[in-house]
């Protein structure tokens, strides 16, 4: 998958709103797992009575069994890929909220280490020349790192310690009194106290729990896709887009590879009907979108689009649920109140994770109870967060020559440095809407109070 930025219009369209307001954003058939260690310094036993599944080993599986691991739970997490997903878009944390769950987890330092050092993102002309530059600082939030590399880091932190089983998917759950009894793709039968659906936007534990996802997907009347190209331009952790009336190109390159970019596009569609797991149909849809396009970049993105093995391609939407538990059974991260991008998703993931996790140990485990004060914690953060990334489709690809020139003055503004300090804090309003309870869990790594509140 090409290594774009995913949540980069939440900042720019939060900005733009606000202006506005100040003036007149692989599966394989065999599972395997991986037996953790039993020995870890820092567990507790507080919730050694129960057995947990997690579906989903990408960000928010592997923190929530980060945290629950070491209280002294049991945990399992099923993913149905034959292993860890590399790559994919770039991510980004801002902001006291994300920075303390970070450090309380320990991986503030580790991030940094492994960020992308991301430079400008410049919107260009038809002939390339450039029109407006963008500063990294609001692009990369404070700290900026691939969702492979994360989720990578998360598996080594959790590795010893939890059970990872890849290659499989739960087929069917049925709950008890006292249990949920799962049946899997591949492996045997098992029986779990708890189960976190953790597995995405698509989240295949909600739709076995609570019905088909056209019940809780909010369509945007956008699309965006991304895939792998040569470094042509010889970008060194730059990017370029160039926009006309509903749709957007791009170029970039996040890990300064000199032979690899990566290309995408941002476009207004109707609603279409596609078979997500047909990558030729996929590939026809995004080479007409491409087609046309006056800059003459876009051909060299076509014919790499050809031969491209890692095409993401999906609707700007929103998953939008009343509830985030049923039973037994709760909802962590995109599953649960996901956005396609700009909904800083995964922050909230990390963030979510923690209170899920502090508030079983502060009900010792009674799911009931902490399962309804999760939901009263995050709801309205987690809504807060998604709702920024609304207009993420429009934003990048204004639907008029009139709304694009009106995007790129806000551009112009937000480059500005007598003004830079306004605007980060704008970027991190959402982010930090959050007042983090101290909940005491084994394994955090710095004093609680680092946090400042809007």
């Amino acid at each position: 998958m090409t290594k774009q930025t995913h949540d980069t219009a939440a900042h720019t369209d939060t900005i733009h709103t606000d202006l506005a307001a100040h003036t007149d954003t692989a599966h394989t058939d065999e599972p395997h797992a991986t037996e953790p260690h039993t020995t870890e310094p820092h567990t507790t036993d507080s919730l050694a009575h129960l057995d947990v599944l997690v579906s989903g080993a990408s960000v928010a599986g592997p923190a929530i069994a980060f945290w629950l691991s070491r209280q002294g739970a049991r945990v399992t997490v099923v993913e149905k890929a034959a292993a860890l997903r590399e790559g994919g878009f770039a991510v980004d944390f801002r902001g006291d909220v994300h920075r303390t769950v970070l450090t309380r987890m320990g991986i503030w330092d580790d991030l940094h280490r492994i960020q992308t050092d991301m430079g400008r993102q410049t919107i260009v002309n038809a002939d390339d020349t450039e029109r407006v530059d963008l500063p990294a600082y609001l692009m990369s939030g404070d700290v900026e790192v691939f969702r492979g590399d994360l989720s990578e880091l998360l598996y080594e932190r959790t590795k010893n310690t939890v059970e990872y089983v890849f290659g499989d998917s739960i087929a069917s759950l049925t709950e008890s009194a006292t249990a949920v009894d799962i049946t899997f793709d591949h492996g045997a039968p098992r029986t779990f106290d708890l189960v976190v659906g953790a597995d995405g936007l698509h989240s295949h534990t909600r739709r076995l729990v609570f019905g088909d996802e056209s019940r809780y997907l909010r369509f945007f009347g956008y699309y965006v896709a991304g895939f792998d190209m040569p470094n042509h331009l010889g970008l060194d952790r730059t990017a370029r887009l160039y926009t006309e009336p509903g749709r957007t190109a791009m170029i970039s390159n996040y890990d300064g590879a000199p032979d690899r970019a990566g290309a995408g596009i941002v476009f207004e569609s109707e609603q279409l009907a596609y078979d997500r797991r047909d990558s030729a149909q996929l590939k026809r849809i995004v080479a007409d979108k491409l087609r046309g396009m006056a800059w003459p970049h876009v051909e060299e993105m076509i014919a790499a689009l050809d031969t491209a093995d890692d095409l993401y391609f999906d609707s700007i939407a929103q998953i939008h649920m009343d509830r985030l538990s049923k039973g037994r059974v709760i909802l962590l991260g995109d599953a649960g109140y996901g956005a396609t991008m700009g909904g800083i998703g995964t922050g909230t993931a990390l963030v979510s994770a923690y209170v899920l996790a502090g508030e079983l140990v502060a009900a010792r485990g009674d799911h009931r109870t902490a399962f309804a004060a999760y939901e009263a914690e995050i709801t309205k953060y987690a809504k807060g967060c998604q709702k920024i990334s609304g207009n993420a489709g429009p934003f990048f690809a204004p639907q008029t020559k009139k709304k694009i020139r009106s995007r790129d003055r806000a551009y112009r503004m937000l480059s500005s440095r007598f003004l830079a300090g306004f605007f980060k804090r704008l970027t991190e309003k959402a982010a930090s809407a959050l007042v983090l309870k101290d909940y005491g869990l084994a394994g955090e790594s710095a004093p609680t109070a680092l946090n400042r509140h809007p």
